[in-house]
C-alpha cells in the first residue's frame, strides 16, 4: 500500500482526515475494539497508533513545572484485585505509585520501588518548591519530618481514626484522582507491567485537561503535528496480539 500525505503520521497509510476520526473516538475514551468497528481500521494498527500517542502523553506529563502552594500527597497500589492476603500498602503483586496534586492545579504520579522516606522524598523535592509549600498527607511514616526537608507547613489527616477532612486539612484531591484512575484503568481487564506507566500517564494527561474530549482532542492534534508518529506499518500485519 503507498503512503499517504498525512502530517500527523510519519509515512502513513491513512488519510488525515481518517487519522482526525481515529483521534477523536481516542479522546472519548472509546474502547480500540469499539474504534476499529466505527473506522474500519484493524484493532492491531488502532493500538500502534495509541501506544505512539500515549507515549506523546507521557513524555508531556514529564515536562510539568515544579508545584507549590497547597499541595496533597499520597501513595496508591494498582493491580489485579485482592483476593486473599494483605490490602492496601505492601500488598502482593501490586505496583506502587506516589502522586502529588496542587490544588486547583495539576496531578503528577511516578511508578516507585516501596513507599520508603528515601524513595518518595527526592520525588517531592524535585517536583515541588518545598519552602513555599503547604503539604497535606495522611499519617504513612514516610511523610514524618516533612518541614524537617524543607516545607513550609504540613497538615496530616489520620485515616485510621476515621478522620477524612478536618477543614482544609484533607487529602481528598488526590484520592479522587485514584479512584478516577483505577476506574478508568479497569475497563481493559489487566494490563502488562510493561504497558503500566504509559496508561497511568495517559490517566493523568487526561485528569489534567479537564477530561474534556475536545480540549484534549485540540491539544494532542497540535502535539502530534509537531512531533508526528512514526509506525512501522510493515510489523502491522504479523503482530497478533493487541498493544493496549
Amino acid at each position: 500500500m503507498l503512503s499517504m500525505k498525512n502530517k500527523y503520521i510519519v509515512r502513513s497509510r491513512i488519510s488525515e482526515a481518517k487519522f482526525r476520526e481515529i483521534l477523536k473516538y481516542f479522546c472519548t475514551d472509546i474502547e480500540a475494539t469499539k474504534i476499529a468497528k466505527f473506522t474500519k481500521i484493524s484493532e492491531v494498527s488502532l493500538c500502534k497508533i495509541f501506544k505512539q500517542i500515549r507515549i506523546l502523553m507521557a513524555t508531556e506529563c514529564e515536562k510539568i513545572s515544579k508545584f507549590s502552594g497547597e499541595i496533597e500527597i499520597d501513595e496508591s497500589y494498582f493491580g489485579a484485585k485482592r483476593v486473599r492476603g494483605k490490602r492496601g500498602r505492601g500488598a502482593a503483586n501490586k505496583t506502587p505509585v506516589f502522586g502529588m496534586l496542587k490544588r486547583d492545579g495539576k496531578v503528577y504520579t511516578q511508578i516507585v520501588k516501596n513507599c520508603s522516606a528515601n524513595e518518595l522524598i527526592p520525588i517531592l523535592s524535585q517536583y515541588s518548591e518545598l519552602d513555599s509549600s503547604t503539604i497535606y498527607s495522611d499519617y504513612w511514616k514516610a511523610y514524618d519530618g516533612l518541614v524537617d526537608y524543607g516545607a513550609k507547613a504540613h497538615y496530616r489527616v489520620k485515616h485510621s481514626k476515621n478522620e477524612f477532612a478536618n477543614g482544609k486539612n484533607h487529602i481528598n484531591g488526590i484520592e479522587n484522582f485514584w479512584g478516577y484512575a483505577k476506574h478508568r484503568l479497569s475497563k481493559f481487564k489487566g494490563i502488562k507491567k510493561d504497558n503500566f506507566l504509559l496508561h497511568l500517564k495517559e490517566c493523568e494527561f487526561r485528569y489534567n485537561n479537564g477530561n474534556n474530549s475536545e480540549i484534549l482532542y485540540q491539544k494532542l492534534l497540535k502535539l502530534i503535528r509537531k512531533n508526528p508518529l512514526k509506525l512501522n506499518w510493515a510489523l502491522f500485519n504479523k503482530i497478533s496480539i493487541a498493544i493496549i
